[in-house]
């Protein structure tokens, strides 16, 4: 891999939250701004566990508590070192989602309107997989 590779199941992003919370003296548009960037760090595994058809709320809570490469494997639904598992993903995925991300953020900010399709019926919404959820 050309970046190399980190923990799987998004685990990278829960660890940035740590980061976050070490941010001092900001002022209230900057903390706004690292509020929107906790809730979007959370929100893929959030997104694997619905997909999965999982609750995520007790799940997200236990992997944030833990360590390193400690998370939630969604496949075999175990608690374990995902590493040692072969959940991996690809450091330049994850940090280029996050670019990616990021700019898009930044897009919405300074055009300050965004039209979007509501969705009818979100029951019947599609997840990746091709599963109902």
């Amino acid at each position: 891999m050309e970046e190399g590779i980190i923990p799987g199941g998004v685990i990278a992003y829960l660890r940035c939250l740590e980061e976050l919370d070490k941010l001092k003296d900001l002022t209230s548009e900057e903390e706004t701004g690292v509020d929107i960037v906790r809730k979007a760090l959370q929100e893929p595994l959030n997104r694997i566990l619905i997909n999965a058809g999982l609750e995520p709320g007790e799940i997200l809570q236990k992997v944030k508590a833990e360590k390193d490469d400690y998370g939630f494997n969604a496949k075999t639904e175990q608690y374990e070192h995902l590493l040692d598992s072969g959940v991996i993903d690809p450091v330049k995925v994850a940090r280029l989602a996050l670019e990616y991300a990021a700019s898009v953020a930044g897009l919405f900010i300074t055009t300050e309107c965004v039209i979007v399709k509501k969705q009818k019926d979100k029951e019947k919404m599609l997840a990746p997989a091709g599963e109902m959820i």
